[in-house]
């Protein structure tokens, strides 16, 4: 049997469950499915340490109210059938469920860009190690470096302060011209302005070196050491744990099953319209999904999209406006903490561009520049488990090739590797 509700949403971040909040006041069902355990996303994490953030805290206790709003927390969509019917996966078994309108607020990930030795034990993403830390790995009193561009450096540093790190540095890849832009424009949203200072306040002891990067990291077994440089001069520090992150990439890959239109450039964004609509008929986006632009603007686009979906013009029409400004601070976002040439080359000839397959920069370079079927077939990049979510998207930085955005862009169900019973269905029972 499969569930149906009014709307179906992927993913219980801010985006999600705003979206979920303003379908449920419109007196909807809904699904709101994430393959985390609790809902949050990763901008509200649960951390043992402390209480649930408080917006997560009001939006849950709003859905709760609600008794025709169902959670789907860890389950995993995996794949489309006919409908469309959502195929969800879970450590328990599988589950079909079906909504009249689909909304997918599936966030992003970290961009990650080679460099010798970043594969070396010690080195994660900055926000894969900012959830580490709120999922309770011990990182109290263990030196830690961030490194890479954006206010995720800053958010993931407060939190691994909190938790007892020792932050030796934060190195932020723009130069101080463009953060000055950044911040001389900043009072025009001031929710932001106020999260920034917050943090600042906490971190003001840190050093913060501008239009600086990390070329190299050393260690045996595990990382000992970086180098970092401003372009002018380089300098070693010591440290056992390095967080990188430049930036954010979409999670595209639901979209692309269904055939929804994308934005062009390296890193694809669903295209959508003022209200949260993609190119198919009844299937809507909002959040990081549609372009990186922080968690107001997809709490934002989330309202807005949720009460679109459901039929409420009268509520999408009251956050229209906000919404608008919301996305220029996306813009300004973007502007200010785009990516300098230096950081797309670090890799040298030997460096790992694809841990899956193990391939380096030197083998993908000997394979022509517009033969994609060889690049995969003689180096098998974008074909281990990550399935080109994070080498992909590193080569499109670090070698753009004519044929990434088409590879890029290429549905290939499943969305995530599955037991062989979820996808045959239940009408057939379980697999001998």
């Amino acid at each position: 049997m499969v569930d149906g509700f009014d709307l179906v949403i992927v993913g219980a971040g801010p985006a999600g469950l705003e979206a979920a909040r303003s379908a449920s006041r419109a007196g909807r069902k809904v699904a709101v499915i994430d393959d985390n355990p609790r809902p949050g996303g990763q901008i509200w994490r649960h951390d043992p340490t402390g209480r649930a953030a408080r917006p997560l805290r009001r939006l849950l206790s709003d859905l709760q109210s609600h008794e025709a709003t169902r959670l789907f927390p860890g389950h995993r969509l995996v794949a489309f059938e006919s409908g469309p019917t959502l195929v969800l996966e879970s450590a328990t078994g599988a589950q079909r469920i079906r909504g009249e309108c689909l909304l997918l607020a599936t966030g992003a990930r970290e961009l990650f860009l080679p460099f010798p030795g970043w594969t070396l034990p010690g080195i994660y993403g900055a926000g894969g190690l900012q959830a580490l830390a709120k999922g309770g790995w011990p990182v109290a009193g263990r030196r830690v470096v961030l490194a890479g561009s954006g206010p995720l450096l800053l958010a993931s540093a407060a939190t691994l302060l909190r938790h007892g790190a020792r932050i030796e540095g934060i190195l932020e890849q723009a130069p101080t011209t463009d953060l000055l832009g950044f911040l001389a424009l900043l009072p025009r949203w001031p929710l932001q302005t106020l999260a920034a200072l917050a943090l600042l306040r906490r971190l003001f002891r840190v050093p913060y070196w501008r239009g600086s990067w990390v070329t190299e990291a050393r260690g045996r077994e595990g990382l000992q050491e970086i180098v970092i440089t401003d372009g002018r001069r380089e300098s070693v520090l010591p440290c056992e744990l390095l967080g990188t992150g430049y930036g954010l990439v979409p999670n595209i890959e639901a979209a692309n099953l269904l055939g929804c239109e994308l934005t062009a450039g390296p890193h694809p964004a669903v295209r959508v319209g003022s209200r949260g609509e993609t190119s198919r008929p009844g299937l809507y986006a909002a959040g990081e999904i549609t372009g990186i632009g922080g968690a107001g603007r997809a709490r934002l686009q989330g309202a807005l999209a949720g009460a679109a979906a459901v039929g409420d013009r009268r509520q999408a029409d009251r956050l229209l406006g906000r919404s608008r400004h919301a996305e220029a601070y996306g813009r300004h976002l973007a502007r200010h903490f785009r990516l300098g040439e230096p950081v797309r080359h670090l890799a040298r000839p030997e460096t790992i561009l694809c841990r899956c397959e193990e391939v380096p920069l030197a083998r993908i370079a000997e394979i022509p520049g517009d033969d994609s079927r060889s690049l995969r077939l003689l180096t098998r990049i974008g074909m281990g488990p990550c399935q080109g979510r994070i080498c992909l998207h590193a080569l499109a930085e670090t070698r753009p090739e004519p044929f990434l955005p088409d590879w890029l862009t290429r549905p290939r169900p499943p969305l995530f590797p599955a037991r062989l019973e979820t996808l045959a269905g239940p009408e057939r029972g379980p697999l001998p």
